[in-house]
């Protein structure tokens, strides 16, 4: 009988994994302080990281670990003992792209399953296959992957090996994440956690003979964002992802906000359970499609799972889709009352969104608000200022209150 596909969520600090496995992540991924490939994010130290694995082993949610760094020879005498430790924090996978990374994490944390990083580039079954002789459990399989494709690696790879795709997020525009731009134009490596991104720049051609003249590569007065990724959603799409055998959904986004783990973890958590819980009759409830359009993005496409994409990059500009805003958490509710704390400015009279773990948003319009003081006030309008409204119905401590820009 096939297994339900898990949930895997994106988590880059501590208050993230809180909403991940509040809004309904099976498993976590983040990184710690080496060997990870976003060199930005805050990251977790081994005495965060061991809190991190006890916290979500006593919600049944599992943590694995990037170490999917490409090591330079200087870092090779430190990997022993940065696998010792995170395995003894309690971590439940590594995820690795090296060769020699996975043999010496057979060799020193045995008892670690290994999970093999999207940036080992997998396309077939054959290397699948090897992977796991060789002693991995997973692999995550490269993202320039068709649905037929990811089916004759499923068909062809022993049963035991699971299979991870990742089902919504930022897109690379080059290979697996194999790109030398960013090192080649900042000095920053891509492979090495320190992506600046400059395939969201706008770019003009420039003829050698004409200094200072600069051509659009299309008819447009701004350039044109020619290496812009579109980002990939397939919430659309459970069936598909489920019948191709996919053990784990992957989100994309440990650089990204918590309001963005917390809706888009909801989302495919309701969607699946939703298809699990009756497959016959399915069809995806719109409120859950327009979700994944309440956090900040690029134009959505469905990848390489459908074939090669006709219109994979987004021309007009490199920016974000971003038309709700946070404006509030909810701390507590109590005989009608919400108690809560502002995060973005808000007044009397506005109407909100609440959204809560495994439930479909409410909206709500604000008749009232009234500070810690007990006085009447038109706006929520101080950073972290604690506030009370009425809402007659309970929502627990942790919900999202946000208001369309």
């Amino acid at each position: 009988m096939q297994q339900k596909p898990e949930i895997l969520a994106p988590v880059g600090d501590f208050e993230r994994l809180g909403f991940a496995i509040d809004y309904g992540a099976d498993a976590v991924y983040l990184g710690g302080t080496a060997f990870g490939m976003r060199a930005s994010s805050a990251n977790f130290d081994f005495d965060t990281l061991k809190q991190s694995c006890e916290l979500a082993h006593s919600r049944g949610v599992k943590v694995y670990l990037t170490c999917n760094t490409l090591p330079t020879n200087a870092e090779i005498p430190l990997l022993e003992e940065h696998l010792k430790n995170s395995a003894a924090c309690g971590i439940d996978a590594l995820i690795v792209a090296d060769v020699g990374v996975l043999m010496a994490a057979k060799r020193v944390v045995p008892d670690t399953e290994i999970h093999i990083s999207t940036q080992m580039g997998v396309v077939n079954y054959l290397t699948a296959r090897e992977l796991y002789h060789m002693g991995a459990k997973r692999v995550v399989l490269a993202r320039e992957l068709s649905f037929d494709d990811i089916r004759t690696i499923r068909d062809n790879t022993p049963p035991e090996l699971e299979i991870e795709t990742f089902v919504h997020g930022a897109m690379c525009m080059s290979f697996s994440g194999r790109c030398l731009l960013s090192n080649y134009l900042l000095g920053r490596d891509a492979n090495r956690g320190e992506c600046a991104q400059p395939c969201r720049w706008g770019y003009h051609l420039v003829e050698e003979k004409r200094p200072g003249q600069y051509f659009p590569i299309e008819e447009n007065e701004h350039g044109t964002y020619i290496l812009n990724a579109k980002d990939l959603c397939m919430i659309e799409h459970i069936p598909q992802l489920v019948d191709a055998g996919i053990t784990s959904l992957k989100i994309e986004g440990r650089a990204k906000s918590f309001y963005y783990v917390a809706v888009v973890t909801n989302a495919y958590r309701q969607a699946l359970d939703l298809y699990w819980k009756d497959r016959e009759n399915y069809v995806l409830p719109q409120w859950l499609e327009e979700e994944t359009r309440k956090v900040s993005h690029r134009q959505y496409s469905t990848g390489f799972y459908f074939g090669r994409p006709e219109q994979g990059q987004f021309y007009e500009n490199g920016g974000y889709v971003r038309e709700w805003d946070v404006v509030a958490m909810v701390d507590g509710w109590e005989d009608g009352v919400l108690s809560c704390t502002q995060r973005n400015k808000f007044s009397v009279g506005d109407t909100v969104e609440i959204l809560a773990p495994g439930q479909k948003p409410m909206r709500l319009a604000v008749e009232s608000i009234t500070d810690e003081d007990g006085a009447a006030q038109p706006s929520a309008c101080h950073a972290m200022m604690k506030f009370t409204m009425p809402c007659g119905t309970p929502f627990p401590k942790g919900a999202i209150i946000r208001k369309e820009s």
